[in-house]
C-alpha cells in the first residue's frame, strides 16, 4: 500500500523567488525582475515576454552545452552574412512565418477589404509610369497576360485616381535587379492609375516561382527540416489613395506546385486568382494582346484610412 503524501509537502521544497540567486524553477521570473524602474514600459513588455517564451523553450527542449552553443553560432553566421544589400535576419524571419504575423498583426482591415502581404526585398521605387494598357514586359519572355480590374472602397464606390504599383519575375524566376545587364532595367514593373470608374488595366506575362536566397545560414535551417526554399509564383502590388489605408499584397497563380507550401507562409487564400485562358481575337485587339492569352480579373478593396 502506498501512502498518501500531501501536495503541501512538496510546495514547501520550492524555493522561494525573489530575484536575489538564480533557480531553475522561475529562472524567468528572476531575470525580468532584474530590470529596474526606468526600464521603459513597451520595452520591458517586449523583453519581459521574450523572456518568458525563450526560457520557457528551453525548458521543453532541454538542450546539451553543445546544442545551445550551435544555435548561437547559426545566428552569428547569420549576422556575418548580413550586408547592405542582404538581410539574413529577414530572411529568418520570413521562413519562420514570423514577418507574416506581424504584418497580418498590424493588418487588420474591415471584411471585405483586400488583405495585406510582404512587401519582400525586390522592391524597387521609381519604376516608370505608364498609361492603363501598357506592357511592362520589356524582355518579351513568357505567357501573355492581361491584368484587369477595379479598385473600390469597402462600400463597393469606384476609387479614382489610386495608383497601382506592379512589379514581378520574368519567364525564368528572376526579378530584373537580380540580373543587371540580362534584363532591361524596370522589366516588369510599373505605375498605374485608375480611371474615374476605378478600372485599371495592364500586360504582362505569367509570374513564375522561384527561390528565396539559400546559400547562408538560413537555407542551411531549411534544407536541415527537409524545407524547401521556393516562393509561390506571384505579382506584387502596392495600392494606395488618398483616405484609405494602403495595400501591400500579391497575387497568386492557382497552378503554382509551391501554392501550398510557400517559404515565407505569404499566401492568403483571398488572394489567389484565376488566370483565364481566352481565344478571343475580337477581345484581344480591343486590349493589344496577341490570341491568345491569359486573362486575370482582379478588384481591389480599400479600407478607409485609420
Amino acid at each position: 500500500m502506498v501512502a498518501h503524501v500531501p501536495e503541501k509537502s512538496f510546495q514547501a521544497d520550492k524555493p522561494e523567488i525573489d530575484g536575489s540567486y538564480f533557480v531553475e524553477e522561475g529562472s524567468a521570473e528572476i531575470v525580468n525582475s532584474r530590470m529596474g524602474d526606468a526600464a521603459n514600459p513597451r520595452l520591458r513588455e517586449v523583453l519581459g515576454a521574450i523572456t518568458r517564451h525563450l526560457h520557457a523553450a528551453v525548458k521543453e527542449v532541454e538542450p546539451t552545452h553543445e546544442e545551445w552553443f550551435a544555435a548561437i553560432e547559426f545566428l552569428t553566421k547569420t549576422g556575418q552574412i548580413c550586408s547592405d544589400w542582404r538581410q539574413e535576419y529577414i530572411l529568418l524571419s520570413d521562413v519562420l512565418g514570423v514577418t507574416m504575423l506581424v504584418d497580418a498583426i498590424n493588418h487588420r482591415r474591415p471584411s471585405g477589404a483586400t488583405p495585406n502581404t510582404i512587401l519582400g526585398p525586390f522592391y524597387v521605387e521609381g519604376a516608370p509610369r505608364y498609361a492603363n494598357g501598357a506592357n511592362i514586359c520589356l524582355d518579351h519572355k513568357g505567357l501573355p497576360t492581361l491584368v484587369r480590374g477595379r479598385v473600390s472602397d469597402i462600400e463597393g464606390n469606384p476609387i479614382a485616381g489610386a495608383t497601382l504599383d506592379v512589379w514581378q519575375t520574368n519567364d525564368d524566376g528572376f526579378y530584373d535587379v537580380q540580373q543587371k545587364g540580362v534584363q532591361p532595367d524596370y522589366n516588369l514593373r510599373g505605375l498605374f492609375t485608375s480611371e474615374a470608374d476605378g478600372r485599371y488595366w495592364f500586360q504582362t506575362v505569367k509570374p513564375r516561382f522561384y527561390p528565396i536566397p539559400y546559400d547562408g545560414p538560413v537555407g542551411k535551417l531549411l534544407k536541415a527540416v527537409d524545407r524547401h526554399p521556393n516562393r509561390a509564383a506571384h505579382l506584387h502590388f502596392i495600392v494606395e489613395a488618398q483616405g484609405f489605408q494602403q495595400v501591400i499584397t500579391h497575387i497568386f497563380t492557382p497552378d503554382c506546385p509551391y501554392m501550398q507550401q510557400d517559404a515565407v507562409f505569404g499566401v492568403k487564400r483571398e488572394l489567389v486568382a484565376e488566370f483565364q485562358e481566352i481565344d478571343d481575337p475580337q477581345m484581344a485587339a480591343e486590349y493589344g494582346m496577341p490570341n491568345p492569352f491569359l486573362l486575370v480579373e482582379w478588384d481591389f478593396v480599400l479600407a478607409p484610412a485609420k
